[in-house]
């Protein structure tokens, strides 16, 4: 059974660890555990919605979901393996971790120790098991693993005005896209749309353009074989430096960094 089918069985021993290991490309509406989610992506890309945020977790990477927060996952890709343990809350008030949502690239020894769980692929597993203190010992070392938050994040907006732009931004993200093109576009002066995205999304025109390029950058790197020049020139980039500083001031990585890790 995929994850979708087995939601409502990962809170049903609260005081066990639910194991889920899922090739998919699915979009898994909202719902809540009790139980705290760490889900690593193995390959392509993974969307988490949260409080009308969407959280971008590439390969490599993984996400803590604390519990009982509604959120909306997304894999995009049917190349995506998402890899996810579903732990007892008992013990989470002993480190701020636990209560913050965040993602983190992933390190060797959380990739191997996430990688062996899969034998409990389907099922929980408690401290009658043997292999328990396994699990045990995986949460908690998350707090010292993640120590390097990514945060690439859209907002999301019900505005009509704000939609059609942000619809627009997507669709020509090859081209310059300044302030003043976009304000000529829709006829609306630049400070309106300015107003626009900092009174209904917190974020500047600038911020939300350069993380969507970002974003989909990410996608690009991860779903196609395309070079990296290829890349940048197709998100409206006029040179290659330009867009590796930008993607590194986001994610903390070079574009060709995240490339090296997809194929290792």
């Amino acid at each position: 059974m995929g994850l979708i089918a087995l939601l409502p069985e990962i809170d049903k021993r609260p005081d066990a660890v639910f194991v889920m290991h899922e090739k998919s490309e699915k979009h898994i509406p909202l719902h809540q555990h009790t139980k705290g989610q760490l889900s690593y992506v193995e390959g392509g890309v993974a969307y988490v919605t949260i409080d009308r945020r969407t959280y971008v977790v590439p390969a490599r990477h993984y996400l803590w979901i604390p519990r009982n927060v509604p959120h909306i996952l997304r894999v995009s890709h049917s190349a995506t393996v998402l890899r996810s343990l579903f732990f007892y809350p008992a013990d989470d008030l002993k480190d701020d971790f636990y209560s913050r949502l965040g993602i983190y690239p992933a390190n060797e020894l959380l990739i191997q120790m996430i990688n062996y769980s899969e034998r409990w692929d389907g099922r929980h597993v408690d401290k009658k098991e043997k292999n328990f203190g396994f699990l045990v010992t995986l949460k908690d070392l998350l707090p010292d693993f993640g120590q390097e938050p990514l945060s690439l994040m859209l907002p999301i907006t019900e505005d009509e005005r704000l939609l059609r732009i942000t619809r627009y931004l997507d669709q020509h993200i090859d081209k310059p896209l300044s302030l003043y093109d976009v304000s000529l576009e829709f006829n609306m002066s630049e400070r309106s749309i300015s107003r626009l995205f900092q009174l209904n999304m917190h974020i500047s025109f600038l911020q939300y353009l350069k993380t969507l390029r970002v974003i989909k950058a990410i996608e690009l790197i991860l779903k196609t074989n395309k070079t990296l020049s290829e890349i940048a020139f197709s998100l409206g980039y006029e040179t290659l430096g330009g867009f590796s500083n930008t993607f590194y001031k986001f994610t903390n990585l070079r574009p060709s960094d995240l490339r090296k890790k997809q194929g290792d």
